[in-house]
C-alpha cells in the first residue's frame, strides 16, 4: 500500500525522513539543530527536525526511539511513542532524554528517532452494562507471569 503524505522543509531542515532499508516500518528523523546540542544526564531537550507533515485524515505518526541510541548511549524519546495527529501542522520536534551517566551531544544531521505512519480507524464507543466474558478478564500487570 502506498500513501501520499505532504512534507514541508522548514528553513533549518537537514534532510527529509528516510528508510534505512527496504521494508522498514520506521523512517529515520534527522536533527536540524544549528549548533551542537549537549544533553546532560537525566535532562531532556527538544530537538528540531526541520520538517512539518500534512498527514491525511485517518492517519497518525508515532515518534519512537532509535534502538542504537538507547543501547549504546541510554538516549531515548521521553514521551515514547510521541503521537502526531493528522491535524497537526507544526514542526516535528523530538523530546530526547539522557538516561546515561555522561553528557551526550546531538549534532546537525544525527539520526535521532524513527517515525512510523499508521492508519487510524474511526472508533465509535458503544456503552454496555456488562462486557463479554474472556479468559483473561481483569488480569492486568503481571497476570501472565514474569
Amino acid at each position: 500500500m502506498t500513501v501520499q503524505v505532504q512534507i514541508q522543509r522548514l528553513p533549518h531542515y537537514f534532510a527529509l525522513p528516510s528508510y534505512a532499508h527496504p521494508g522498514d516500518a520506521g523512517m529515520d528523523l534527522y536533527a536540524a539543530v544549528l549548533e551542537d546540542q549537549s544533553i546532560d544526564p537525566e535532562i531532556c531537550v527538544k530537538i528540531p527536525t526541520g520538517i512539518a507533515l500534512g498527514l491525511p485524515q485517518g492517519y497518525m505518526a508515532f515518534i519512537q526511539p532509535r534502538s542504537g541510541l538507547a543501547a549504546k548511549f541510554s538516549i531515548t524519546v521521553l514521551n515514547s511513542p510521541g503521537l502526531i495527529d493528522s491535524c497537526y501542522r507544526g514542526e516535528i520536534q523530538v523530546l530526547l532524554i539522557n538516561h546515561g551517566q555522561n553528557a551526550f551531544t546531538v549534532k546537525r544531521g544525527d539520526r535521532i528517532a524513527q517515525m512510523v505512519i499508521l492508519p487510524v480507524p474511526e472508533i465509535i464507543l458503544h456503552e454496555v452494562p456488562d462486557l463479554e466474558t474472556t479468559i483473561r478478564q481483569a488480569g492486568g500487570f503481571g497476570s501472565s507471569g514474569l
